[in-house]
């Protein structure tokens, strides 16, 4: 169900779809993109590090994830910084198909529904809703009940609101959890050993690649978030961020929100937040000459950026202690602040499931490195046949796989 070495099927890449998308960005995003190809094709040269910083739900919807565990297969990119609600998806299949049908239709209390009044059901094949039976108990009355009911067929996050991919994934969690602290491990990385090879954590577990929730997206995923701030201390967890990052020439940020408390934290000394840490004799990391690079649809992020270029506004109203939404003028995120003084900061303004695919090929390309797989923008014929790809293809976790490890001393 899921064998950790099964082959894998490969999409061929559209090549002229993707320098369409590269041609069709403005000319200052082209540049930047360019640029973020450069950093990242001259740090595998010297065989440098390259991390990802990935958000929640676009990055799943997008294909991104899967998009990066096949990078992390072909070794370009050596760990990632992600959200518990992405573990959470990854657990149950990244993508899955599912039936919107009315709560009240099948006589649920309105009171216990979501706002929209809506409950999801998991188009599963029998092979794998018999795998479920064996794990957790089933309402089969109930699953076939919302089978037959009328409603819309979509694709979306897996393992969420849907009976009963999002239920298993809640339990799981549990067994997940248990053996975590059993053998003092990151949630994630235990999740791993039993997950589809084309989710981060199942390519980061093979690969002997680090995948670790950041602090400020810890919950999310109902019991996952849980058992992920659980499995290890806010310590741990910091620490082992603070590793990664100190082990990166370049990181990536991509759809994440709060990445000041990601790549800088309590131990990074160019913002000053280490200091006292470093103070004290802890060992401490420096952003000064890390390659930042954000992909990221808010303007603001560019002018902030060039604000602090060309006249070191940022810089000088942190310097005067001043708000700086008010002494520069923009509806500033917290974020921008650390990543516009960051020297090697580069900001690329553009949707990640355009700036992502033109920077995995410029990669390959550049490196000789033949991927197997590529995501496109979902709104596009090819994005839609990769999501495709993803509900058949990337399977929910395999629990027996997962204690197999265990058994066989990982």
């Amino acid at each position: 169900m899921n064998p950790s070495n099964r082959k894998i099927i490969p999409m061929p890449i559209d090549h002229a779809a993707i320098d369409t998308i590269y041609e069709a960005l403005p000319e200052e995003t082209r540049e930047r993109v360019d640029q973020a190809v450069e950093a990242m094709v001259e740090t595998k040269k010297n065989n440098g590090r390259i991390v990802a910083v990935v958000g929640s739900g676009p990055n799943i919807h997008e294909g991104i994830t899967t998009l990066i565990a096949e990078l992390i297969h072909k070794g370009l990119i050596d760990g990632v910084s992600t959200s518990s609600a992405v573990v959470s998806h990854e657990m149950a299949g990244a993508l899955e198909k599912v039936k919107r049908v009315d709560g009240e239709a099948l006589g649920v209390d309105a009171n216990l529904l979501p706002v929209d009044g809506r409950l999801e059901v998991s188009l599963l094949g029998v092979d794998q809703l018999h795998a479920h039976e064996n794990e957790i108990l089933l309402d089969m009355d109930l699953y076939r009940k919302m089978i037959g009911t009328r409603g819309d067929v979509i694709t979306k996050v897996a393992g969420n609101m849907a009976y009963p991919s999002g239920l298993r994934t809640e339990r799981l969690a549990r067994d997940v959890l248990a053996l975590a602290r059993r053998y003092g491990l990151p949630f994630e990385q235990v999740a791993g050993f039993g997950a589809d090879p084309y989710t981060m954590i199942g390519a980061g577990a093979q690969k002997k690649v680090p995948v670790l929730v950041t602090v400020p997206q810890l919950v999310g995923g109902g019991e996952v978030g849980l058992a992920v701030g659980d499995s290890i201390s806010i310590s741990q967890r910091c620490r082992g961020i603070a590793d990664l990052m100190e082990s990166a020439d370049v990181i990536i940020e991509s759809a994440v929100a709060l990445s000041q408390e990601i790549h800088d934290g309590p131990f990074e000394r160019y913002t000053g937040h280490g200091i006292w840490a470093h103070w004290e004799g802890d060992r401490t990391y420096s952003l000064a000459k890390k390659k930042i690079l954000r992909i990221d649809l808010d303007p603001t992020l560019e002018k902030a950026w060039i604000n602090e270029r060309k006249e070191g506004r940022v810089s000088g109203a942190v310097d005067q202690g001043l708000p700086k939404t008010k002494s520069i003028g923009l509806p500033f995120r917290m974020e921008m602040s650390g990543f516009a003084r960051i020297p090697g900061s580069l900001p690329i303004v553009g949707d990640i499931g355009e700036i992502w695919p033109i920077l995995a090929v410029r990669l390959s390309e550049a490196l000789h490195i033949p991927l197997d797989l590529m995501s496109y923008k979902q709104s596009t014929p090819q994005g839609e046949a990769f999501r495709e790809w993803i509900v058949r293809e990337v399977q929910p976790l395999d629990r027996s796989r997962m204690f197999e490890a265990f058994r066989e001393g990982l």
